[in-house]
């Protein structure tokens, strides 16, 4: 039997993104066996610097590049952008999150690309979209939070509206893009050519609240933040005896089960926690005794207690606790592996299992790294090639 092939083995992306949401893409490609390269400036891309520190080396980066190789091109340069002219002839899709237009500036837009190789698929990402009311503007994470109404409804009633901790607008754009990517990948075997492919911070914000706006302008209903509570739902965190936990009592089953785990039978006919509707006007009925019950309890025995009742629940970990989750360690979610810097780092590891193919999980690259081995082992070219361009400082 054959060893297993990687799900995206022999397609080549090149990988113009910077900070998450284009290289987040781009890695997840990686991870599906793709060959990624990286085109940085000349000295590496700004993000490198960015986020906690790992003896000398970024976690933030290594968590959006790892896996890829690194080409250090100065594309203000003619002959670095003849360089990636002749890499565009040779790959599967060139990523890149400039603001919309940039590419086009460049020499490098859709029609310019396919002028090139007509099986070239182009991911753009961007704060707005490539067209539309602020299709100019700029924006980053939070601007997707800020637009669809997410950071509005993020935090409590007497709070002011709340941005998530962590980036889930790039994360997703990101994953928006990957799917997209594998879409054309798909159609370009029926059509035998490439296509570009348009996906946005903003656009992915909406695609988080479609319901509650849709509510809205379908009955006139405004949301308010509810912090740890989804209203009619009993969703709520309370706190044990050494930290917090989640529970989500979402349907009618499980509302019989924390009943009967309570020893509240009669809450099964108590009118006031009829449906929905009851239960978002009354449950301050319900919080109080479950705050009763989880307060004498730690938290290892009360998320033991409700999940051996079929109840959902789940410690509310802080970061060193998340840390120690053997759900990361059993399931490969973290990697650690060699680094040029750190010496060894822990970055984002398998996140998507397939049965068959398997995923790679590789070091983050230094600038410019496999600058020589992409020239003279994609593009052919020689030595002396090589070292003019470097004289001209078009590659580093």
């Amino acid at each position: 039997m054959s060893a297993p092939r990687m799900a995206l083995e022999g397609i080549r992306v090149l990988d113009l993104g910077r900070f998450q949401a284009g290289p987040r893409a781009g890695l997840v490609m990686a991870r599906l066996g793709a060959e990624v390269i990286k085109i940085e400036s000349i000295g590496g891309e700004e993000s490198r610097s960015g986020g906690g520190n790992v003896r000398g080396q970024s976690a933030y980066w290594v968590q959006y590049n790892s896996g890829k190789k690194s080409i250090c091109l100065d594309l203000r340069k003619d002959s670095a952008k003849k360089v990636l002219r002749d890499l565009v002839e040779v790959s599967d899709v060139i990523l890149q999150n400039f603001r919309p237009g940039t590419m086009d500036e460049m020499g490098f837009g859709y029609e310019a690309l396919h002028a090139i190789n007509k099986r070239i698929i182009m991911l753009n990402v961007s704060a707005y979209g490539q067209y539309g009311p602020y299709r100019d503007r700029i924006g980053f994470d939070p601007i997707g939070q800020a637009i669809c109404g997410l950071m509005w409804l993020t935090g409590y009633p007497e709070t002011p509206p709340t941005m998530t901790a962590m980036p889930v607008i790039d994360r997703i754009t990101a994953l928006h893009g990957t799917i997209g990517v594998l879409a054309a990948l798909r159609e370009r075997e029926l059509s035998g050519e490439g296509q570009a492919i348009d996906v946005c911070l903003a656009d992915t914000g909406f695609s988080l609240t479609e319901i509650p706006i849709a509510h809205y302008l379908g009955a006139g209903a405004i949301p308010r933040r509810e912090g740890s509570r989804i209203p009619g739902s009993l969703t709520n965190v309370y706190k044990t005896k050494d930290g917090w936990t989640q529970i989500i009592i979402a349907n009618q089953n499980i509302w019989e089960r924390l009943c009967n785990l309570l020893g509240k039978s009669e809450w099964l006919t108590d009118p006031r926690l009829s449906g929905r509707s009851g239960k978002t006007k009354n449950a301050h009925i319900v919080e109080a005794e479950l705050e009763k019950w989880f307060a004498a309890r730690n938290t290892e025995d009360a998320v033991n207690t409700f999940s051996g009742a079929g109840i959902p629940c789940c410690p509310v970990n802080d970061i060193p606790q998340a840390a120690k989750c053997p759900q990361i360690w059993e399931r490969e979610l973290l990697v650690e592996v060699p680094d040029p810097v750190a010496g060894k780092i822990h970055v984002a590891g398998k996140y998507i299992k397939l049965s068959r193919s398997k995923e790679i999980v590789g070091s983050a690259p230094a600038p410019g790294q496999h600058t020589d081995e992409v020239l003279t082992g994609i593009l052919k070219y020689s030595s002396e090639k090589v070292q003019k361009l470097r004289e001209e400082k078009a590659v580093g």
